[in-house]
Parts: structure tokens; C-alpha cells; sequence
């Protein structure tokens, strides 16, 4: 379905520009809370599997025009700005869509927490931050000043 959706995207891309695109790489890995995330230089979109099978009227209407128009500016424009007026542009006319930088979905399923405590209390900590704590960053309660450790 969302292979579908982008192919579709690409059409009306050649038919509004006149000219023809190469057509992405598609995969589906999971990618914390990002919906989509185009890959410029590799012509690759990944998509968030849990996200499209949870909202997939909506990412089918917003998140696939919204990465396709990534890999149009690129191409058509190189580098600008990745939500500036030339995105902009290509969501609007080409796709007849708002050129929302951020989706509304619930993130909660896909969003893990790492347990840590200090001497006063328990955080939930994200991945990013559990996994600086394993690069061996520390970090410190704002309440007692002790450091976080696993709970």
C-alpha cells in the first residue's frame, strides 16, 4: 500500500513537472518517533511500520506526500532548507497538501523508557539518553545531585 502510495506520488510529480524521476528505495525499519525520513543522497524513504499500520489513512494522505516532496526538492532544488518555501511549494502544488513539518500520531507504543534512579527518586529516561548512559555519560538528579543508575 505505501509502495503504491509513493509510485502514485512520483506520477503526479512527472505529470505537474513534465520530466521523470527515478523511483526511491522503499523500506520499513522502525525509526523511534519519526513517521517517515527521506534519505537524500541514497533516493531512499524508510517508513515507520507500527506508525503506518496504527494511522495508515493519514500517512498515506500526509507522511508518504510529505517524505516523497524530501526526495523531490532534493533533486529539483539540491540543498535548501528541509521544510523551506521550495518544500513548501511542491507539497501545495503538486500534492495538494499542508506542509506540516511534525505528524499528530500517538508515539506511545513506539516510544521505549529505561528506568533510573537516584537517591530521592525513579526517571523514566529515553532511548537517545539511555544510551549515552552506555557511552558512559552521566547524568544527574536535579533534586540530591546523586547520579542515575539503573533501577
Amino acid at each position: 500500500m505505501i509502495t503504491d502510495a509513493v509510485f502514485r506520488c512520483y506520477d503526479k510529480a512527472e505529470h505537474y513537472f513534465s520530466r521523470s524521476f527515478e523511483r526511491p528505495a522503499i523500506t520499513f525499519r522502525r525509526s523511534g518517533k519519526n513517521a517517515g525520513t527521506a534519505f537524500l543522497q541514497q533516493n531512499r524513504l524508510n517508513f515507520h511500520p507500527i506508525l503506518y499500520k496504527e494511522n495508515s489513512e493519514v500517512f498515506i494522505r500526509e507522511v508518504v506526500p510529505h517524505e516523497v516532496s524530501h526526495l523531490l526538492v532534493w533533486i529539483l532544488f539540491g540543498r535548501v532548507q528541509p521544510h523551506g518555501k521550495e518544500w513548501q511549494s511542491v507539497m501545495r502544488g503538486v500534492f495538494d497538501c499542508s506542509p506540516s513539518a511534525t505528524h499528530q500520531f500517538d508515539v506511545k507504543r513506539v516510544s521505549r523508557s529505561f528506568s533510573y534512579k537516584c537517591d530521592c527518586d525513579t526517571y523514566a529516561l529515553s532511548t537517545r539518553r539511555h544510551n549515552n548512559i552506555l557511552k558512559g555519560a552521566q547524568y544527574k538528579c536535579k533534586k540530591c545531585s546523586a547520579l542515575l543508575r539503573a533501577a
